[in-house]
């Protein structure tokens, strides 16, 4: 069977990770039904460290297609996307196109395939926000409504899709970022060799990151967000792992922050999770982030009105802030009664054997 993946942005590297050991494990196990899978990076996030770190760190198969789309208006990225990854598709004829989350590059690939007739997977399905201002909402529900193969993380998930009248051809088979972290923990748990380099002991320092369109496209929303960080500085440091255009969209702006603030470049996945873990908080708007915070057992606040991953903040993991000021700072300042139950993590985001499952499922309707 030929497989055709395509990825393009930070989350659905750590995602294919897990996917591709899973093919790899599978073809070494059966030959007769062997996956060859065909790897196309769209280019959506294209900064060293946002994506080539990435395959080089987590042991990703080099992409057999870089389309190098880069960066654009929602429109010009994904109809540039659309008409490189058709010609993929032409050339490559595969019997399916796997696409992962909610990215323009999701949509794209989800989109070039049903329009050639290709069945799709989709890899987070039936997630949702309820908020159809934001672009990836969109993506999501375009998406899962010409998907074949439907691979929920959650029950809410399954729930969502039903709702949307979408039965056939939904699976439960949990997290696959549950997947990467299991198998990555005995390289991060408990190490602390990047904080120590900052000058850093655990449970000394606050995380955050902000990427998502609603916060950096507005000038007010983005300034409430660095006042907050500004006067949490005041009380223990603040990294800010910066996505590259939150940081044009500071400069633009003209925000600026006290000295507390640490402004980072992007950090790699392992990077990335040793902070999560040694964090005495986390603020973040990204979906994923929200998700690593309850794996690790970290207090996280989301800096956003709504949230796809529901079962965080029912479970006491996460508090819901918006991008007020005042709101971001009255959580911080009652972190302590958050308070993630990591034992919750494997009974609401499966076995971390969520990978294997997919294949085993793609391959089963063959």
């Amino acid at each position: 069977m030929k497989l055709v993946t395509v990825v393009g942005a930070r989350p659905q590297f750590i995602k294919a990770a897990a996917v591709s050991r899973a093919i790899k494990k599978h073809n070494s196990e059966n030959q007769a039904k062997r996956v060859d899978e065909i790897i196309v990076h769209t280019g959506q996030h294209y900064d060293y460290n946002m994506s080539e770190v990435f395959f080089e760190e987590l042991d990703i198969p080099r992409p057999d297609y870089n389309l190098g789309v880069g960066s654009g208006t929602h429109g010009q990225q994904t109809g540039r996307m659309l008409e490189a990854i058709e010609k993929v598709l032409e050339e490559e004829r595969p019997e399916w196109v796997l696409v992962y989350g909610d990215t323009n590059s999701t949509l794209a690939g989800a989109l070039a395939a049903a329009k050639m007739h290709i069945p799709v997977a989709h890899v987070e399905a039936g997630l949702r926000s309820f908020n159809r201002r934001m672009p990836e909402e969109i993506n999501r529900v375009l998406t899962d409504h010409i998907s074949t193969l439907l691979f929920c993380p959650t029950t809410a998930a399954v729930e969502n899709l039903r709702r949307e009248g979408v039965l056939n051809g939904v699976h439960l088979v949990g997290d696959v970022m549950f997947d990467c972290m299991l198998y990555y923990k005995s390289k991060i748990k408990n190490n602390s060799t990047f904080i120590a380099a900052l000058g850093l002991k655990p449970k000394d320092f606050a995380l955050a990151t902000v990427h998502r369109a609603e916060n950096t496209d507005s000038a007010e929303k983005l300034k409430e967000i660095f006042e907050a960080f500004n006067e949490i500085s005041k009380q223990i440091p603040v990294l800010v792992a910066l996505h590259p255009r939150t940081r044009e969209y500071l400069t633009s702006y003209g925000i600026s922050t006290l000295p507390g603030v640490w402004l980072l470049e992007p950090v790699t996945y392992l990077r990335m999770i040793e902070l999560e873990y040694n964090a005495r908080v986390i603020l973040t708007d990204s979906g994923g982030v929200q998700k690593e915070a309850f794996f690790v057992g970290t207090p996280c606040i989301t800096l956003r009105e709504e949230t796809e991953w529901v079962e965080t903040v029912e479970c006491g993991a996460n508090v819901l802030c918006g991008a007020s000021r005042d709101r971001i700072i009255d959580a911080y300042n009652n972190s302590e009664k958050i308070k993630p139950d990591v034992d919750m993590v494997s009974r609401l985001y499966g076995n971390g054997k969520v990978a294997d499952q997919i294949i085993c499922l793609l391959v089963g309707v063959q």
